[in-house]
């Protein structure tokens, strides 16, 4: 293996070679059965496979070795737990696209619609994304199993698992959650709980565990596994933050998503954060009024666009991002990883913070 420019392909061959080795053992079952694996085939398409590559890296910036099965593994069973975690996740915000395809449950809706099927397709879609998303997670447990079949000590790999499964769990509540005790809460606490949901939520699932991951399975040692956690941090902040600019301001034709759908979702990011610190009283209760209406029109959310501008909040979100990149910069300075890994860090991270999608 060349490098994780290598890995989208390496990881998308395993995961079409599993998902077929799962079709063959539920045909005999039932034709209806297949549907749900048809579903998770397409769950898995696409995707820049970013958590895949973290984790190549990581287990490539402790190891000498050349090429693993295990990595491959391993990197194919983050992308799966993803999926899954897109799927509920979509669930959870009635989100009609993903990659501009529809949602697992909106497809699962059409289908039963398709096929003559009685009942609520609407119910049914829902029903069946959330067994759909059950599933997955138990895909990514097996896989990621048989990677550690291969080490003598798998202990610390699959604490860190654990521990990225529970993480994205309970980031994803306290994000839920947000959405409803804000207006409890004092204003000068946004930013923090903000930061709390995007440590948890992505920060620490979508680099640092992955990174920790790869380097616990390419035997890393204590000081190589605490570096890649210095320089994972803050990239991951810097990933969710570009996350959330583009849930305000990413354009649709290149994200897969309407534009403004995190201020449709009601969203409470550090943006928001930002922008209603800078907005007087009656300004903030118009903004909070329309935040999370499901029915905004373009109108309205290029209004909220501009007035997020105007608050300054996006340009503090974008030197916050900077900020996270020069830290990150400087923890891989002195990170005590192979040379060739530290170069693709540095790569990976400005793939993960300066990307448009």
């Amino acid at each position: 293996m060349a490098g994780s420019q290598d890995v989208p392909e390496a990881v998308s061959q395993r995961l079409r070679g599993f998902v077929s080795q799962q079709r063959s053992a539920v045909s005999a079952e039932s034709p209806d059965a297949a549907l749900l694996i048809d579903a998770a085939e397409s769950a898995l398409a696409g995707g820049k496979r970013l958590r895949a590559r973290f984790c190549e890296t990581g287990w490539r910036s402790v190891s000498p070795a050349v090429g693993s099965a295990a990595i491959i593994d391993a990197a194919a069973a983050l992308e799966i737990f993803q999926a899954a975690a897109l799927v509920h996740d979509d669930i959870i915000d009635n989100s009609d696209t993903r990659r501009g395809r529809p949602s697992a449950h909106r497809a699962l809706e059409a289908m039963h619609r398709a096929a003559g099927w009685t009942g609520d397709a609407a119910a049914f879609g829902r029903s069946g994304a959330l067994l759909l998303g059950d599933l997955l997670v138990a895909w990514s447990d097996d896989l990621f199993e048989s990677a550690l079949a291969t080490l003598a000590d798998p202990a610390l790999a699959r604490d860190e698992y654990a521990r990225m499964r529970r993480d994205v769990t309970l980031g994803q509540f306290l994000d839920i959650a947000q959405e409803s005790a804000w207006i409890v809460q004092p204003d000068d606490t946004h930013a923090d709980r903000a930061l709390e949901v995007a440590s948890l939520k992505s920060a620490r699932y979508s680099v640092v565990q992955p990174l920790v991951i790869g380097g616990a399975l390419g035997g890393g040692s204590a000081p190589q596994l605490d570096a890649l956690r210095r320089f994972g941090m803050p990239v991951g902040l810097a990933f969710q933050l570009r996350d959330d600019v583009l849930g305000v301001f990413g354009d649709s034709s290149v994200t897969g998503k309407p534009t403004g759908d995190d201020l449709r979702e009601g969203k409470r990011t550090l943006l928001v954060a930002y922008a209603r610190e800078g907005m007087s009283d009656a300004d903030r209760a118009a903004f909070d009024a329309r935040l999370g209406d499901v029915d905004l029109e373009e109108a309205s959310i290029t209004r909220m666009q501009d007035g997020i501008r105007d608050t300054g909040a996006l340009a503090r979100v974008e030197e916050r991002i900077a900020q996270y990149q020069r830290e990150a910069d400087a923890a891989l300075a002195a990170a005590p990883l192979t040379a060739d890994a530290i170069e693709e860090l540095s790569v990976l991270a400005d793939a993960a913070t300066r990307r448009s999608a």
